[in-house]
């Protein structure tokens, strides 16, 4: 949140459990350009931000991964 954004967003998550929690971040072609996290998070509630500031406006999709949990949402990148 928010989506739509302008040069920053929150990417929120709640884990059960500890896991490796991978976010990477594609453009609308399906090229991943930025991985935003990468590591073994800690039982509880997390937040990434992802500062755009440097990337044109348009749809990007983030995947996340975590454990055996999959799955990619979209962002729309308003400058």
């Amino acid at each position: 949140y928010p989506n739509p954004f302008n040069i920053s967003t929150n990417i929120d998550y709640e884990l059960a459990q500890q896991c490796n929690v991978k976010i990477d971040i594609y453009d609308i072609s399906g090229g991943q350009f930025a991985t935003l996290i990468n590591e073994i998070e800690q039982v509880g509630h997390h937040r990434v931000i992802w500062n755009a500031s440097d990337v044109s406006s348009g749809i990007y999709f983030y995947r996340m991964k975590a454990g055996t949990f999959d799955a990619v949402k979209k962002l729309a990148l308003v400058k």
